[in-house]
């Protein structure tokens, strides 16, 4: 896509959806924390009924911390790897009590230094709960950026920094959010729903698929 292209594409996402956000269910940039880090090859309904349970019990580092391994393990038994998140969250929440007195820091390399935290959970928290310009690239963003030819790469990390390039600026901080939301529900993987698409005009799968290639 070209540059007028691009920005067709991201003001017809916003037409449809001006105020996007994550559907993890949070109030504080630590319960977005606790979510993410639970979200890892889960789906974010069953993270948020997982949350439902936990956070009114628990949803500090003290308090979770507070629950241990053991405690907080039932809460989350239906999420996949819960053992493994279970003591990532625990270990998360000393490292934010004992270096940052319990807030989340706000610089990616003290996110990804946090148990279980790697490159894209920190961009989620930096855009969700910090508003900060950031393109986390899960599979359903890196699947829209290379089928509809808006930032094609290879890696996650070449989509992430395609994208920061091509995005137009206004666009940035929400376009997370549309590119996921919009590969989750339209451009699926397997059946790309390209007849309910409002970005279709635009997009270089179906210009593809035209001209029988």
């Amino acid at each position: 896509m070209n540059e007028s292209q691009r920005r067709a594409f991201f003001a017809a996402l916003k037409s449809n959806n001006p105020k996007p956000s994550t559907e993890l269910e949070y109030s504080t940039p630590f319960e977005l924390l606790a979510a993410v880090l639970l979200s890892a090859q889960a789906t974010d309904i069953s993270v948020n009924k997982a949350t439902r349970q936990l956070f009114p019990v628990a949803n500090t580092p003290e308090q979770i911390l507070a629950l241990g391994e053991e405690g907080l393990i039932p809460y989350i038994r239906h999420i996949g790897l819960f053992k493994t998140k279970a003591k990532h969250l625990i270990a998360t929440c000393r490292i934010l009590l004992e270096q940052y007195q319990g807030v989340v820091p706000q610089e990616r390399e003290a996110l990804e230094a946090l148990p279980g935290v790697g490159r894209k959970t920190a961009n989620v928290i930096l855009n969700t709960a910090f508003g900060q310009a950031t393109m986390a690239v899960d599979t359903h963003i890196f699947r829209v950026s290379n089928r509809t030819g808006l930032a094609p790469g290879k890696t996650v990390l070449a989509v992430e920094k395609a994208l920061l390039k091509r995005v137009p600026t206004e666009y940035l901080v929400d376009a997370h959010h549309w590119l996921i939301l919009h590969g989750r529900y339209i451009c699926k993987a397997r059946q790309p729903l390209c007849y309910q698409c409002i970005v279709e005009p635009l997009c270089r799968y179906k210009q593809k698929n035209r001209q029988g290639t």
